[in-house]
């Protein structure tokens, strides 16, 4: 068997995986074949080293590991697809949201692997938080996918039920924080600043800012109360903010999106 790996659906997840992993120096574009309909997407990819293929069975037989990253509504095509070219001796490893592991595993068959990770898109930079998950019965693969992307960034391994929370906290979130960063350096726009100055500035202040709890270990009130004074600037804007539903509108911005992830598949 080869030890290529497959990725159905080359879209913008399944390309930063490979190229985070290719970032890490642990991989070669040549591990990876690439999968997608539209190739002209990332054509720009073959010049790279990656294999391009608009077909999945091709990609399938020629790998140990197969990636599956595509769109819930998407999987059950693919999973048909490719269930003859599926063997025992492959991995499995979905990025589908949604969709749970004894799904799968009734479209390919028995005795086929199969683990779900839940990354985001910061994997080309190797920031990722992914999130990885299977059933008892393959357990004993978790570790091999965690040992995939921990090259990528972090990663936590959690039960199954966990995942759709996980996509809005992690995989969507990339995106809640970001327009927060927007937010923040409209703000920035608006008090003095020129806009191309004002995203800098914003950007850098949450990198450090994430940095100080990942480093620290810390609470957020911890290092909020670090640069909050009595009648000081920082809360005045902090209580500002509040009452006008900032970290409620976060939160419910989350559960909302863990909702809607629920029944991505079933839609």
């Amino acid at each position: 068997m080869s030890k290529q790996i497959a990725i159905i659906g080359a879209g913008n997840l399944g390309v930063s995986l490979a190229e985070g992993l290719v970032a890490s120096n642990q991989y070669r574009p040549e591990d990876f074949i690439l999968t997608r309909r539209q190739l002209s997407k990332i054509q720009h990819l073959e010049e790279k080293g990656y294999t391009l293929t608009s077909n999945n069975i091709e990609a399938v037989k020629k790998a140990s590991i197969v990636v599956i990253s595509v769109l819930p509504q998407k999987i059950d095509t693919v999973l048909q697809e490719i269930k003859s070219a599926v063997t025992s001796k492959q991995l499995i490893i979905s990025l589908v949201t949604g969709i749970r592991v004894d799904q799968i595993q009734e479209k390919l068959g028995e005795g086929i692997p199969i683990v779900r990770a839940m990354p985001n898109t910061a994997l080309a930079i190797r920031e990722s938080m992914t999130c990885i998950a299977t059933t008892q019965q393959w357990s004993e693969y978790q570790q091999q996918v965690k040992s995939i992307f921990e090259n990528v960034g972090e990663t936590v391994i959690i039960n199954e039920e966990q995942m759709t929370s996980a996509t809005a906290l992690c995989a969507c979130g990339i995106a809640f924080f970001l327009r927060a960063i927007r937010a923040a350096s409209q703000g920035g726009n608006e008090i003095d600043f020129h806009s191309e100055e004002a995203l800098k500035m914003a950007a850098q202040t949450a990198k450090g800012a994430a940095s100080l709890l990942i480093a620290n270990k810390s609470h957020p009130e911890d290092e909020i109360d670090k640069v909050t004074s009595p009648k000081g600037c920082t809360i005045a804007g902090l209580n500002e903010m509040e009452h006008n539903g900032f970290s409620s509108s976060f939160i419910k911005g989350i559960v909302t999106s863990a909702k809607q992830a629920k029944e991505l598949y079933s839609k």
